[in-house]
């Protein structure tokens, strides 16, 4: 297979063997027909319901044609205007595929999907009158990115521009977020297919507004997806879907409940942070799933090294340790990894259309912002070492030095467990932090998943709380330099944001999960001493 052919090549033998009755069971079912034809019924009584109202995703390569010039339109107005530079707010789905197809496209796109004051700031620094703004979400009830909306209108306002002409909207027809669009005057609002999830929508207004007014060729997107459409929705043991969804599940039979994801020369940018979403999401529920590992290369700790717990996957060509691999351009990729998701899903058993435990969080946290002494309570740190204070959930040993710490919560998870690394920092300014996922892997031997705090919580965090319960959760927060006020709300950026990683956490360790917290009070000298100690575990 090249990169311009759509396929999956299950690599490994024994997967092959074990995944092709999976591959008969699938075909003889017609379930690649019957998904093609929305038929709700494939996830049993229980997932019915909401499956009728969620399966539009798989004709959008035609449905969502007519987005095409309207976003030129507004693309070719707003230029003509000297506004060039797009910010995207948006969470989970709302960002990844945009951020995917813009960094594929190798066109400009600014995204906020952070609750970082920080990273808020680097953003609004930007050359405001040159900006538009796309707020995406579904009913506009998303509460980062309902302050990022805020905080911005603020800003064009305080800088003399017109923010009703330089706000786009994206979301559902008839949401409250479409009234308040029209109320306040925004440029355009894109209305989306409501009977779409926000995993599934990369090929709806969610994925292709902000990509498509950033520069990137959407119309492509779509001729990708749309030539591969007929294989996907068939019922053959050739169908890419088939093949993907039953190696999964062979392998998740077998005890390798991982997925481990690499790049492997396909083109694409970014292509695992938005399958780990989908796949994580979709699957991660009633105590199994499928845990997606985002990795660095076919050369990084857990995908070169894996054990049986885990299955390597090449997105590109099948390289190094890979077991499977999958080929394509990105519009036929997102289409084939939605369909293989769903396959999945009716071999797990499960519902892959909702999300049952991801509102856990978000009241948990709303219950915190609403309580500011509940906040600021509860905050004296069990240790400090250096610039890291060290909390620790029930259970969790915080004494001595960081790097007995952190030894000891390594050792603590199961066998074949996984450690979570959730930084609730600034994804820019902070970037480094994103090495400790390979440094904690090589030294731990577990398998290591890393998220940027909260866009996690719109990805893997269903997994977290709802998939198998064998995850230590290391967390990582800092000390705010200067915090951004949201206007007419009665928190901050740095408060919302705190909010959340003990939000997150409070749940996490209600499920019997060990929860490490480590706050930097100095970030820079801080993430240097945990790379140290994290370095220290493993000699």
């Amino acid at each position: 297979m090249t990169g311009d052919e759509t396929g999956v090549e299950i690599v490994d033998a024994e997967l092959a063997g074990k995944a092709a009755p999976l591959v008969e069971r699938l075909v003889a079912d017609q379930a690649a027909t019957k998904l093609a034809a929305n038929d709700a019924t494939l996830w049993g009584p229980d997932a019915e319901s909401e499956a009728s109202i969620r399966l539009s995703w798989t004709s959008l390569h035609k449905s969502s044609r007519p987005l095409i010039g309207e976003i030129e339109a507004l693309r070719t107005e707003l230029r003509s205007e000297g506004v060039d530079r797009v910010v995207l707010a948006g969470m989970g789905g709302s960002s990844l595929a945009p951020e995917v197809i813009a960094g594929t496209s190798e066109v400009a796109l600014t995204v906020l999907d952070t609750t970082d004051p920080g990273q808020v700031a680097d953003a609004l620094a930007g050359d405001l009158e040159r900006t538009v703004l796309v707020v995406s979400s579904k009913s506009g009830g998303t509460m980062e990115t309902d302050s990022h909306r805020r905080i911005f209108a603020k800003a064009f306002a305080d800088a003399g521009i017109d923010a009703g002409r330089r706000i786009v909207v994206v979301t559902d027809p008839g949401s409250p977020f479409s009234e308040l669009a029209e109320k306040e005057g925004y440029r355009k609002t894109f209305l989306a297919d409501p009977h779409v999830g926000g995993r599934y929508s990369a090929l709806t207004a969610f994925g292709l507004v902000p990509a498509g007014l950033a520069g990137a060729d959407v119309a492509r997107l779509l001729d990708q997806a749309a030539a591969v459409a007929g294989i996907l929705g068939s019922d053959s043991a050739d169908n890419p879907a088939i093949k993907l969804a039953a190696a999964w599940a062979a392998a998740h039979e077998d005890g390798a409940e991982k997925v481990v994801l690499a790049d492997t020369g396909s083109g694409i940018k970014g292509f695992p942070d938005w399958a780990e979403q989908l796949i994580a999401e979709s699957t991660g529920k009633l105590g199994t799933g499928l845990l997606p590992v985002a990795v660095e290369g076919p050369d990084a700790p857990g995908f070169a090294d894996a054990k049986s717990d885990a299955t390597p996957v090449a997105i590109g060509a099948p390289e190094g340790a890979a077991k499977i691999a999958v080929t394509g351009p990105l519009g036929a990729q997102f289409l084939l990894w939605e369909f293989a998701t769903a396959l999945a899903g009716r071999l797990l058993g499960i519902n892959p259309f909702d999300q049952p435990d991801v509102e856990a969080a978000k009241k948990a946290t709303r219950a915190l912002l609403d309580d500011p002494e509940k906040l600021k309570g509860g905050e004296t740190a069990s240790n400090v070492d250096g610039a890291v204070e060290i909390f620790g959930s029930e259970g969790v040993a915080t004494e001595g030095k960081l790097a007995d710490v952190l030894r000891a919560f390594f050792g603590s998870a199961p066998e074949h467990g996984y450690v979570a690394v959730q930084a609730y920092l600034d994804r820019l300014d902070d970037a480094s932090t994103a090495l400790l996922r390979g440094e904690i892997a090589k030294r731990t031997g577990l398998q290591t998943t890393f998220g940027w705090g909260p866009r996690f919580l719109h990805s893997t965090g269903q997994y977290h709380k709802g998939g198998h319960q064998n995850g230590n959760f290391l967390q990582v927060t800092g000390a705010v330099a200067e915090d951004i006020e949201v206007p007419d709300r009665p928190y901050t950026l740095g408060q919302l944001q705190h909010a959340q990683a003990l939000g997150d956490g409070q749940v996490l360790a209600e499920h019997g999960r060990p929860v490490l917290r480590l706050h930097l009070t100095d970030r820079a000298a801080g993430l240097a001493e945990l790379v140290r100690a994290v370095q220290e575990v493993g000699e």
